[in-house]
């Protein structure tokens, strides 16, 4: 039995550093101590609580905590604290229960307060309005106690849920009814409903937050972008005079974090959250009204260096990494720059650039309150950011003791244990045939074998270790059970071959039409990606003719709405990869998956695309394509699924992984400014289709254009006549 303390913030350090030594060394108590926590909204405005117990054993216990000698007012304080906690409780019909013309709730509430100064406390003080010193602490929490009935559990987790306000904030924002209490839709909402508090890692991202760099390291799924925007809403409410910033690489995000932050905002002080002090932005941004503002423009217009947008970029710095690019530059030519924010929460970290976050830095105030999370293997085979002191120039150091700079999310809440080893397998190549280059299957693999660990995994049989044999399997403790119980094993994962792309489309939209239909999930349930980024508008379009048919509306995220808004109301989703990511679905269909088999270069990366697309379902995947390749990949699957989702393969030797790196990871120069052309096409198209680009804008490249054409055509241009 042990207590895990969570430290948020309060303007009580010195007693609430002695509570939490005190009960961090009484090994007979249990559950979470969270100090600062929670923040209430009450009539008379809000009620930030000094310190929280919670407990299966003692049920609630709210500290009014003293600096100083002096505890009077202890019992209005207590009052207060309790009312305020109750009647937040109470909003919870779950929780109460009529016994006559009373309503009780079914989780008690208590009060005390500490007050370590004190020598020795009131003797008049009865145990209604416990108070408590340093000696006799131990012995007043112990006096509470509480026998859990069957089903308090659960009713204790309900609870703790409602002022962690996780089942706020992972609600779908959609009203769900049900005849079939096993229909998908059914299970998709229990599934949500299960996930009722956070766990001790995530608590303890959410609420500590100390002064210098903090990292938060995680797999998809295991909750990063709900701590972050809890994180932004808890320390707005604390922290109200702060300037605090919520940041992202996908512009799809903006909306789906204003709507968490907002929630939970609401949720805790019953107010609307000043978005003047607490800004949702884009990590580049451009000229032009508020909504286009992002962290990178403003520090450009504080610096007085010279702001590139994205073509600016590629024209002056080349096509590899325009934003990197970008980013150093303007760190190079910048003059001193203010303070513009308190907070920098950055989200999705992996697909910004380290000199993206040197910016972040230089914008925050002295404290340099920089906290950004990430996912460690969204590029499967390596690490996606460089340690903090390489990042920052050695200058920073993440911060010691109980509010650690480095917190690892290592429980998986969004993918179950089949769906989430699909990924991993089929991004890896566990189960792919050899070839001659590399003398294995695999595209790409962990130079450090640990990370396996970190990721969530162990070795039931071998060891992770260079050319020996190995059978790697999900731990439970990273990924929970009641994730995969809800449906027969082969209902989660499923892969279909098919002979043509219109018979693919049939499919997809006749399964989608039973979701909705049979299932009772909602069309927002359902998202629908395809891989290649440059073919999404043209490849999706037969699927969403035939929806519009059976009279189900979709939308092509980005494209038939704004840059930043990725979900609509009653609407299939579609997207290509990129935007797809930082988003979850409860169905997935995965079409053209037969682009990620092979690849001429960069098949790691091609990979990757099968992992991101995966992993975005927290219920059902649906992995389609045409011809030979799918088929193949639709092996690959079938030998995992005969292994019962174990991995079982030769880990590669150093030599091995150096040829996959140079067979299916490093492309040449010209390599990098073919898949450059090729994103720059993709976005222009993108934009064109959503009447963002006005094609008279380029009349005068026209004639350009189609005498390159007519050279390409006649095989005359790359031989001298430009």
């Amino acid at each position: 039995m042990a207590v895990s303390i969570i430290s948020g913030t309060n303007d009580k350090p010195a007693a609430s550093q002695a509570l939490a030594e005190i009960v961090r060394g009484c090994q007979n108590l249990s559950g979470k101590l969270f100090i600062g926590f929670p923040v209430i909204g009450t009539y008379q405005g809000r009620r930030l609580i000094d310190a929280l117990w919670a407990s299966e054993d003692a049920g609630f216990v709210a500290f009014d905590l003293v600096e100083g000698k002096d505890p009077s007012g202890y019992r209005e304080r207590q009052d207060d604290f309790a009312a305020a906690i109750e009647s937040k409780l109470r909003s919870r019909p779950d929780l109460v229960r009529r016994s006559g013309r009373q309503r009780n709730l079914l989780v008690p509430v208590h009060t005390a307060t500490f007050a370590p100064g004190t020598l020795e406390p009131p003797s008049e003080l009865g145990a209604d309005y416990p108070v408590a010193n340093a000696d006799n602490l131990v012995q007043v929490l112990t006096d509470f106690q509480w026998t859990v009935e069957e089903g308090g559990k659960f009713e204790f987790d309900t609870a703790l849920s409602a002022l962690e306000n996780v089942s706020t904030i992972r609600r779908t924002g959609s009203d769900r009814s049900f005849e079939q209490l096993d229909s998908r839709g059914a299970k998709l909402k229990r599934l949500e409903d299960s996930v009722a508090t956070l766990d001790a890692r995530q608590a303890k991202a959410m609420l500590e937050t100390a002064a210098g760099v903090q990292r938060i390291r995680g797999l998809a799924g295991s909750g990063k972008t709900i701590v972050l925007a809890l994180k932004a809403a808890y320390l707005h409410a604390r922290h109200p005079e702060w300037r605090i910033a919520v940041t992202f690489q996908t512009r799809s995000l903006k909306g789906f974090f204003r709507r968490l932050i907002t929630d939970s905002f609401v949720s805790q002080t019953s107010e609307a959250p000043d978005w003047d002090n607490l800004r949702v932005i884009h990590a580049w941004g451009a000229r032009g009204d508020k909504e286009r503002d992002g962290i990178y423009h403003q520090f450009c217009r504080a610096s007085g260096a010279t702001y590139l947008d994205y073509g600016g970029a590629r024209r002056r710095l080349g096509l590899a990494n325009p934003f990197d690019g970008a980013c150093r530059l303007a760190l190079q030519k910048a003059g001193l720059v203010d303070d513009l924010y308190d907070v920098i929460l950055v989200d999705e970290a992996q697909d910004l650039p380290p000199s993206f976050l040197r910016i972040c830095y230089e914008l925050l105030a002295k404290d340099k309150r920089l906290v950004y999370a990430y996912d460690e293997l969204q590029n499967l085979g390596k690490r996606s950011l460089p340690a903090p002191a390489e990042i920052f120039d050695k200058k920073v150091q993440l911060p010691d003791g109980s509010a650690a700079g480095d917190i690892v999310l290592n429980r998986c809440y969004r993918n179950s244990r089949p769906v989430l080893t699909t990924a991993h397998a089929l991004g890896f190549g566990i189960y792919r045939k050899g070839d001659s280059a590399t003398q294995t299957g695999i595209v790409q693999m962990f130079d450090d074998p640990e990370m396996w660990h970190d990721v969530g995994y162990r070795a039931v049989s071998g060891g992770i270790r260079d050319g020996e044999p190995v059978v790697l399997e999900r731990r439970e403790d990273t990924s929970p059970r009641f994730l995969e119980d809800h449906s027969e094993l082969d209902d989660l994962v499923q892969f279909g071959t098919f002979n043509s792309e219109d018979e693919q489309a049939e499919w997809v939209a006749e399964q989608i039409e039973l979701n909705i239909r049979d299932d009772e999930l909602l069309p927002e349930d359902i998202v629908v990606i395809n891989p290649d980024p440059l073919s999404t508008a043209e490849a999706v379009g037969p699927v969403r003719a035939l929806l519009l048919d059976k009279g189900i509306q979709s939308h092509l995220a980005g494209v038939d709405t704004g840059a930043d808004v990725f979900y609509q109301p009653d609407s299939v989703t579609f997207t290509g990869i990129y935007r797809a990511k930082g988003n979850e679905f409860g169905m997935v269909y995965l079409i053209n998956a037969h682009d990620c088999y092979a690849a001429d270069r960069s098949l790691a990366q091609v990979r990757n695309r099968l992992f991101v697309a995966i992993t975005r379902s927290k219920g059902w995947v649906r992995v389609c394509g045409v011809g030979e390749d799918m088929q193949r990949l639709a092996d690959e699957h079938s030998e995992l699924r005969g292994a019962d989702y174990k991995m079982h393969f030769v880990y590669p030797t150093e030599q091995q992984r150096n040829n996959m790196r140079i067979v299916h990871r490093e492309v040449s120069d010209a390599d990098r400014l073919v898949e450059g052309h090729k994103n720059n096409f993709s976005s222009f198209f993108e934009d064109m289709q959503a009447g963002r680009v006005d094609p008279e804008d380029f009349t005068d490249l026209k004639p350009k254009l189609q005498k390159m054409l007519s050279t390409v055509r006649d095989g005359r241009y790359g031989r001298g006549d430009r």
